[in-house]
């Protein structure tokens, strides 16, 4: 699903009335669509009431022809027009033709009614500014937010649902106005904006669904996009198949390279991420006194012992060892819980940058980036074809600027960085971001404080890891192991709570998720 920023929005628009279809009738079309999908969250609409807040511009038009249609279907609907409106006003004049009560703000100075009218409905319609405006929220409009925001926070009472975005977040940057609303469920039209999947934005939105609103397929203008929100029809198209007369080697050997002695679970965690994702064949490569500790419990795993140094890290001199096998796998999974120390620096350099090449595709996360990091333009001289999963801070570390600067646009973060170093980049996170070194990014719709815990990023690099070794290419395994690793993770919340989960809970979850999202493919 395309992903825009408010000019994009505004092109596809025009374009649309190019291809024949009239700004009135994408108007027409947006507000049934959130008519119906209001009914949906009602349950019916007959005898519910609903109070829209309208404010000056198309939003407010876009609620208008919501309350003509829920009117229509028998809900009392009050329109409450926030500021002024247009005159002449066609929306206002039909839905006055259906009548519905319409009350201004200039007639209610103290908000009374307003209150009385929030404590009675069973649901509260914010279509009061859209991506048009960007300025602080002032005077009366900004009263009014506040006021329905301290309604939704004291009452049982309904919810409220934003049209296209809630007033005062702003569209492109996901930067808040100090009395922004804050939705239970934000109904984008047409496309969600990218600012909705940023923060802080993103905690004013609630649920987020998006509606069609009769755009064309096939504009050109659409397909100029290249932000694109991850969806589980595109995953389940996208994940590896299964033929019926498969082996073992239809499905691929992953090397997994990770852990020492301060983080053998991390070696263990990306492993088992791997064999429950599906690759035929996983071997860990760890120091051999990990390799002691892990290997009672992971049975499924194949396992190659390497030298290591008086710290329980990998030798510098494990490189060759690995390389002098590398012909029996498929794809590399490097860096969990590897450490830091100029021998594991000196193994990573030997591994992935000294030619001869590896040729093998490869999923570098964790201690695997820092070290990387220590590697003066590394990706200058890379052998190896790479997919990275950097976290904001070991983002920071790879491209020498702060975290707070990689988080101020995540988007335009791990585009440039993947075009430079012509790899991959995963920048995880809340709405992670996938960035290809063509410059398309596509980002995960999961923010899930239940990830916020130790081992889960070795996960995801064994998800990752696990569909490389099964075929796909570097982007589509990072899109689908992000995808696969975010429903498991929602999964888990459901099931647990996002307090106390742990990163091994995701792994039985894992292929669950697959047959949902083959299913939903």
């Amino acid at each position: 699903m395309k992903v825009v920023t408010t000019a994009q929005m505004v092109a596809l628009e025009q374009a649309a009335v190019t291809h024949g279809v009239s700004l009135d009738t994408l108007m027409e079309n947006a507000g049934l669509a959130v008519a119906q999908a209001t009914r949906e969250v009602l349950g019916s609409v007959a005898g519910t009431r609903v109070l829209i807040l309208v404010g000056p511009g198309n939003n407010g038009a876009d609620g208008l022809v919501v309350a003509r249609h829920l009117q229509r279907w028998g809900a009392e609907v009050t329109a409450y027009i926030v500021t002024y409106r247009p005159d002449p006003d066609p929306k206002m004049d039909l839905a006055q033709a259906y009548r519905i009560s319409v009350i201004h703000s200039s007639q209610d100075p103290d908000l009374a009614t307003l209150d009385r009218l929030l404590g009675q409905s069973s649901i509260v319609i914010d279509a009061v500014l859209g991506t048009g405006r960007a300025r602080p929220l002032q005077d009366t409009v900004k009263d009014i937010m506040l006021r329905v925001n301290s309604h939704r926070a004291r009452s049982q009472r309904g919810g409220i649902i934003a049209l296209d975005l809630p007033t005062g977040v702003n569209s492109d940057t996901g930067q808040v106005d100090p009395a922004a609303i804050r939705a239970d469920l934000t109904l984008a039209l047409g496309f969600p904006k990218v600012g909705l999947l940023a923060f802080p934005a993103a905690e004013h939105v609630g649920q987020l669904r998006t509606l069609p609103i009769g755009l064309p397929s096939g504009m050109s203008e659409m397909e100029e996009t290249d932000l694109e929100l991850l969806t589980p029809g595109w995953v389940g198209r996208h994940l590896p198949g299964r033929p019926l007369n498969s082996h073992k080697g239809t499905f691929g050997h992953l090397l997994v390279v990770a852990g020492s002695r301060n983080y053998v679970g991390a070696a263990y965690l990306a492993s088992q991420a791997a064999v429950r994702t599906g690759a035929g064949l996983v071997t860990l490569a760890a120091p051999r006194s990990v390799s002691d500790i892990v290997a009672s419990k992971l049975t499924e795993v194949i396992h190659l012992p390497l030298p290591e140094d008086e710290e329980g890290r990998i030798h510098s001199e494990a490189a060759q060892v690995i390389r002098d096998s590398l012909g029996r796998y498929n794809a590399l999974a490097v860096g969990s819980g590897l450490g830091l120390s100029e021998g594991t620096v000196a193994f990573l350099e030997d591994l992935l940058l000294r030619e001869p090449a590896p040729h093998l595709p490869a999923v570098v996360d964790a201690d695997g980036l820092n070290n990387l990091s220590r590697l003066p333009e590394w990706w200058h001289r890379m052998a190896a074809s790479l997919v990275l999963t950097p976290h904001p801070g070991e983002m920071a570390t790879l491209t020498g600027v702060s975290t707070a600067e990689v988080q101020r646009d995540r988007v335009v973060a791990a585009r440039r960085w993947a075009s430079r170093w012509n790899v991959a980049v995963t920048l995880k996170g809340a709405f992670t971001a996938i960035a290809h070194p063509g410059g398309q990014v596509r980002l995960s719709p999961f923010a899930n404080p239940g990830l916020a815990s130790g081992g889960t990023g070795d996960v995801l690099t064994g998800v990752i890891g696990g569909l490389l070794a099964q075929g796909l290419s570097l982007f589509q395994a990072a899109c689908c192991g992000v995808y696969l690793h975010g429903a498991a993770a929602e999964t888990v919340g459901k099931n647990m709570g996002d307090a106390g989960t742990i990163a091994s809970d995701l792994l039985p979850q894992l292929p669950p998720a697959i047959r949902a999202l083959r299913i939903a493919g």
